[in-house]
């Protein structure tokens, strides 16, 4: 398990259904983050659901509407009503959540590295070596870059190492991508990531993840304006890693071997 995966708060409102799966309740999830009044929680969720159903997924598979009954004053009860989320719910709201607010920064922290492995059971996922851990996050952080590009592309960035380079120093406390490197002791243009342990791929992951949405979401437009929004993702994902007592990325250990180095043919079949 990575630092970044703060799992009591949000594992300790988790519930798990008759047939074994796991679900969150809004009004549950609405305490932890901090909002006090169901109307505003509900834009939240509102925005959710859109998000949801742009992305072409089932609504209902994700958001089920219940009733519960709540106490009341002098022993009477009302009812209310309620959702059953999915983790890919609780990604969503937390997306569309106040990011001003540090919890809702931890929800979003958790969700995304998880619903990022949801095409694996956590189970499987404990049982792999670190280099498979690596390995499959990896895979992730390409998948995220690519999507990051097309939408940084959209946005008018032009000067991609720029902008990536931005999103480095706020993560890593001012080291650019060239830094990074040379810390590291790696070769001429030899990849950064393929060079990280699974804890530090976590951190990127999240920032990649995080930017993306951040650009998407707030419409930014512009090489300046890109370039600060993923400054500012890095530097908050900083924060959180600071807030948790986690180890900053600079000071996670290299591996002794480059992911290119390793057979990734054997340990990609185990990760299908």
């Amino acid at each position: 398990m990575t630092k970044l995966e703060n799992k009591t708060l949000f594992d300790n409102i988790k519930h798990i259904d008759e047939e074994g799966n796991e679900y969150w309740s809004a009004r549950e999830l609405q305490k932890v983050l901090e909002y006090n009044e169901w109307r505003n929680f509900k834009i939240v969720i509102n925005k959710a659901i859109n998000a949801c159903k742009n992305s072409n997924h089932n609504i209902n598979d994700h958001f089920v509407e219940v009733n519960k009954m709540i106490n009341i004053a002098k022993g009477a009860k009302r009812k209310v009503n309620d959702y059953k989320l999915s983790r890919y719910a609780c990604y969503l709201i937390a997306q569309n959540a106040d990011s001003r607010k540090e919890v809702v920064a931890l929800a979003q922290t958790y969700f995304a590295i998880q619903t990022r492995r949801q095409e694996i059971l956590e189970s499987e996922y404990n049982k792999l070596s670190e280099d498979e851990k690596r390995l499959y996050i990896r895979s992730l952080t390409k998948l995220g870059n690519y999507e990051l590009n097309q939408t940084a592309l959209k946005a008018g960035v032009k000067n991609f190492d720029k902008f990536h380079n931005a999103g480095y120093k706020g993560l890593y406390n001012g080291e650019t991508a060239n830094d990074i490197s040379k810390r590291k002791n790696l070769r001429y243009r030899e990849d950064i990531l393929d060079n990280m342990g699974s804890e530090e791929l976590a951190d990127n992951l999240f920032r990649i993840v995080q930017t993306e949405s951040k650009i998407k979401n707030e419409k930014i437009n512009g090489q300046i304006n890109a370039n600060k929004a993923h400054y500012e993702v890095g530097k908050n994902v900083r924060d959180v890693i600071k807030k948790n007592g986690g180890t900053m990325p600079e000071k996670l250990p290299t591996p002794k071997k480059s992911l290119k180095e390793i057979n990734n043919n054997k340990i990609l079949e185990t990760i299908k």
